[in-house]
């Protein structure tokens, strides 16, 4: 398994948000978290991501405890978008995006040939190539999105984690961020993981759901496996009708009452 937890549990303070939990990654695939507010599906990723130290229990990575990778070996294997990052002001795309070259430079850091054709395909992969010279903070909310994906695709690593990427995004920079990361998966054969609120963009570009609640897995599987009513009930609290996208196959939910106790 590329990516798993072993009995893992963390707490703040007292509180504990994750208790023995069992989660594996499948290679090449995206996998969703799905849950609502607090279920603690961002502390997962957040420990997948060695982000967060688990006080239980271990993280592997390619079959080794994530502890005995250093920072930069775990960032040639993993890359990490955080929720809403922002950029240093007046920074240009090209600059940003360079940062993901980091892991792999040594000495003063002075970019190589193949440093600045993995920023060059980064930048082309995220359709931002016209955007080089830009300010970061000039672009919009969906475009400064695509600059940390290619910041990510810069890193070269074959995971990417990433925690909301559509939030605070109008309806079309959702979809066109969640077709990249699609096209990303399937054309770079990245393994994508993501936490997500939306279920119906989960259902629709993720190969496994895992749904999350108070910090343990209450179902995981396929998008059809996932959206029925006892799981939208149990994790969601709410009554939801089901169909079927004609242009996809996949399951559409359209909630319609509050089941919350």
């Amino acid at each position: 398994m590329l990516l798993e937890t072993k009995n893992l549990s963390f707490s703040y303070d007292a509180a504990e948000i994750i208790t023995g939990l069992d989660l594996q990654i499948r290679q090449g695939k995206i996998t969703a978290l799905v849950g609502a507010n607090g279920s603690g599906k961002s502390t997962i990723l957040k420990n997948l991501a060695r982000i967060l130290k688990p006080t239980g229990g271990t993280v592997m990575l390619e079959g080794q405890e994530m502890h005995n990778f250093n920072s930069k070996a775990i960032a040639r294997k993993m890359a990490v978008l955080a929720q809403a990052p922002e950029a240093p002001s007046g920074l240009k795309v090209y600059d940003l995006v360079a940062y993901g070259r980091f892991p792999w430079q040594k000495g003063f850091g002075t970019l190589s040939a193949i440093d600045k054709q993995k920023i060059t395909d980064a930048l082309r992969l995220t359709n931002l190539t016209e955007f080089a010279e830009r300010a970061v903070g000039s672009l919009s909310g969906g475009q400064r999105q695509r600059v940390w994906i290619a910041v990510a695709l810069a890193q070269d690593s074959d995971i990417i984690l990433l925690d909301e990427p559509t939030t605070f995004l109008d309806m079309a920079h959702q979809l066109e961020v969640m077709q990249l990361l699609e096209k990303l998966n399937q054309q770079q054969r990245k393994t994508i993981v993501m936490v997500l609120h939306d279920l119906n963009q989960a259902a629709r570009f993720a190969h496994h759901i895992i749904a999350i609640k108070q910090g343990k897995i209450v179902s995981q599987g396929s998008a059809h496996d996932i959206m029925c009513a006892d799981v939208l009930r149990d994790v969601f609290g709410v009554e939801a009708d089901f169909f079927e996208d004609p242009r996809t196959g996949k399951p559409v939910c359209i909630p319609f009452g509050t089941c919350l106790k």
